[in-house]
C-alpha cells in the first residue's frame, strides 16, 4: 500500500533545496558581479540605464551602486550584493564596484570548492582567517601623514585622482581633484557635505566648472527689489504669502453686487499686509521664503526696501538655514527670539545665461559652491555622482588620515599574505584561504582586462613583485606595465578598501551560509477582480 505524499506548505509556496538552492544563489550573485565588471577601473566602460516608467530618463554612468539601485532583480542573492554596493556608497562613498565584484569573485571560488566536496562552514572558516590576515595586512601597508599638513593634501589629491580616474571626469581630474580636496578641507574637521553645494548649469564644457567660495541660490529676488545687499540680515522663513485672492474652493458666496466681493478682497489683503508687518518687524532685509510669495506681498517688501526670495527649494532652505546660521521660522509674533542668519553680500551672478543669487562672507566659513558645467545633462548627472564619490573618500580620509595604495597593490598585498599564511594551515582551511587570495587576486586581472591589456601576464608579475617583497608595485594603467604605485601617485583611502574587503567577505559567507530558499505562496486574488 502506497502513501499518498504529505503536503506540507501551503499550495503555491516554492522551495529550493540544498544544491539547487545554492546554485541559483551563486548564479544570481556572480551575474550581478559580472554585469558590473567592466566598469572596474580608470579604463572601465560605461552603462546607459533607461528607466520604462519616465521614458525620457536616460543615466549613463559607471558608479557600482547607481546601475545596482536601477535594475530589478528577483534573485535573493543578487539582493544582498545590491544591498552591500549600497552600504558601501553611504559608508564611504567609493568603491561601489569594487565590493560587488570581489563578493561575486569569492562566490566563483566557493562554488569550485563546494563542486570538490568542500563543506560550506569549512570554507567560512578559513575565509575568516583570511580576512583577519588581510586586515592586518592592509593596516601594516598603511601610511598616515595626517600630522604633515602639506604631505596629507598630497595624499588627499593623490586619492581624489585615483577615484575620479575611473570616471567621466578623468580627463580634467588633476582640476577636479584640487578643487574636491579645496572643498572638503575648508570643511576643516567636520565632514558635513551639507555645506557644499553642487549647481549644474548646462552649457560650456566640464573644465569650465568652477569653485566659488560663497554660497549659490538657484533663485532671483522678486520684482522692483535691490539686487544687491551688502551686510544682509536674512530671515528665513517657511509660510504662506499667497492668499491675498480670494481661494475658496467648494465654498458658495452669494452677495449681492460686486462692491461685496470687493469688501471680501479688500479684508483677505487687510490680513495679508498684518501678516507682511509681522514678518517687518524682525531685524533683517533680506527675506527668504520657501513657499509662494505673491505680488501683493512682494510689492510690500519692495516698499520696505526688503528683497525676497521665493521657492526656495527644501534642501535650499534647510542648507540656507545651516549656511547662513540662522533657523526657518514659521511663526512670527517673537521677533526678538528668532535667530537671524548673516552673510555679508548678498548679489545676483550670472552663469551660462541664468541669474542666480550668491551669497558671500556666510556665518559658516566651510561653505561653498561648485558649479559644474557640461553639454548635456548625462554628462552634468555623471559629473555630480562622480564628484560626490570623491568628496565622500576625502571627508572619510579626513577623518581616518591613512592611506594605502591602489592600482591592483593592495589586493596583491593581501593575497600573498593570505598566501604565505595559507602555507603552513594544516587541514582543509588552506585551500578555501588560498581560494580567497586568488579572488583577491582577480580584482587587478579584471582592472587590465578592461583596459584591453594582457592581464595573465601581468598578474603573474605583479605576484611575483609581491612574493618577493616588493610590496609597493602595482599597475600602471596608462602604459600596460608593472610600476611601483607610490611613485605614481595612486593612492587610494584605507576606509574605503577596509570597507570593500569586510564587506564583500561578509557577504559571500551569508550567500555561502544558503542552503534552502522558500518562497510563500502568492496571495490569492479574489474572483472576479483583475
Amino acid at each position: 500500500m502506497s502513501l499518498a505524499p504529505v503536503q506540507v506548505m501551503t499550495a503555491g509556496a516554492e522551495e529550493e533545496r540544498a544544491e539547487t538552492a545554492r546554485l541559483s544563489s551563486f548564479v544570481g550573485a556572480i551575474a550581478i558581479g559580472d554585469l558590473v565588471k567592466s566598469t572596474l577601473g580608470p579604463k572601465g566602460m560605461d552603462k546607459i540605464l533607461v528607466s520604462y516608467s519616465q521614458s525620457n530618463e536616460v543615466h549613463v554612468t559607471n558608479d557600482g551602486a547607481t546601475i545596482l539601485k536601477s535594475i530589478g532583480i528577483d534573485n535573493p542573492a543578487a539582493k544582498v550584493l545590491v544591498e552591500i554596493s549600497k552600504v558601501q556608497d553611504a559608508e564611504v562613498g567609493d568603491g561601489t564596484t569594487s565590493v560587488t565584484v570581489l563578493a561575486a569573485e569569492l562566490l566563483k571560488e566557493a562554488e569550485k570548492l563546494i563542486a570538490a566536496k568542500m563543506h560550506p562552514q569549512t570554507i567560512i572558516s578559513g575565509w575568516r582567517k583570511a580576512v583577519a590576515i588581510a586586515r592586518q595586512a592592509l593596516e601594516g601597508a598603511a601610511l598616515n601623514n595626517g600630522a604633515d599638513p602639506e604631505k596629507f593634501r598630497t595624499d588627499l589629491i593623490n586619492i581624489a585622482r585615483t577615484t575620479l580616474s575611473s570616471k567621466i571626469l578623468t580627463n580634467a581630474k588633476q582640476y577636479f581633484s584640487e578643487m574636491a580636496v579645496d572643498a572638503v578641507l575648508r570643511l576643516n574637521k567636520s565632514g558635513n557635505l551639507e555645506a557644499i553645494q553642487i549647481i549644474k548649469k548646462l552649457g560650456g564644457q566640464l573644465s569650465d566648472s568652477y569653485l566659488d567660495e560663497g554660497f549659490i541660490l538657484d533663485r532671483t529676488f522678486g520684482v522692483n527689489q535691490p539686487k544687491r545687499i551688502e551686510n544682509a540680515k536674512i530671515l528665513i522663513a517657511n509660510t504662506s504669502l499667497d492668499t491675498d485672492k480670494i481661494k475658496i474652493y467648494g465654498a458658495r458666496v452669494r452677495v449681492d453686487s460686486t462692491a461685496k466681493v470687493a469688501e471680501i478682497e479688500a479684508a483677505e489683503q487687510k490680513k495679508m499686509k498684518d501678516k507682511v508687518d509681522r514678518i517687518l518687524a524682525h531685524d533683517m532685509n533680506v527675506f527668504i521664503n520657501r513657499q509662494l510669495i505673491y505680488n501683493y506681498p512682494e510689492q510690500l517688501f519692495a516698499k520696505a526696501g526688503i528683497s525676497s526670495i521665493e521657492r526656495a527649494d527644501f534642501e535650499g532652505v534647510e542648507r540656507l538655514a545651516l549656511v547662513l546660521g540662522g533657523e526657518i521660522v514659521s511663526t512670527f509674533d517673537t521677533p526678538d527670539k528668532v535667530k537671524i542668519g548673516h552673510c555679508d553680500l548678498v548679489e545676483e551672478v550670472m552663469i551660462g545665461e541664468d541669474k542666480l543669487l550668491r551669497f558671500s562672507g556666510v556665518a559658516l566659513g566651510e561653505a561653498c559652491t561648485v558649479v559644474l558645467r557640461g553639454a548635456t545633462q548625462q554628462i552634468l548627472d555623471e559629473a555630480e555622482r562622480s564628484l560626490h564619490d570623491a568628496l565622500c573618500v576625502l571627508t572619510s580620509t579626513v577623518r581616518e588620515t591613512r592611506v594605502v595604495f591602489g592600482g591592483g597593490c593592495s589586493e596583491m598585498l593581501m593575497a600573498a599574505a593570505i598566501q604565505k599564511e595559507a602555507i603552513k594551515t594544516p587541514g582543509k582551511e588552506a585551500i578555501a584561504m588560498e581560494a580567497f587570495a586568488s579572488a583577491l587576486r582577480q580584482l587587478p586581472t579584471i582592472i587590465a582586462d578592461n583596459a584591453g591589456f594582457d592581464s595573465s601576464a601581468l598578474v603573474a608579475e605583479l605576484r611575483a613583485q609581491h612574493m618577493e617583497g616588493h610590496t609597493t608595485m602595482g599597475l600602471d594603467m596608462e602604459n600596460a606595465v608593472v610600476a611601483d604605485v607610490k611613485d605614481i601617485g595612486i593612492t587610494e583611502s584605507f576606509q574605503v578598501k577596509q570597507q570593500v574587503l569586510v564587506s564583500a567577505a561578509e557577504a559571500a559567507e551569508m550567500i555561502l551560509r544558503v542552503d534552502d530558499i522558500l518562497k510563500s505562496a502568492p496571495r490569492q486574488r479574489a474572483p472576479g477582480h483583475h
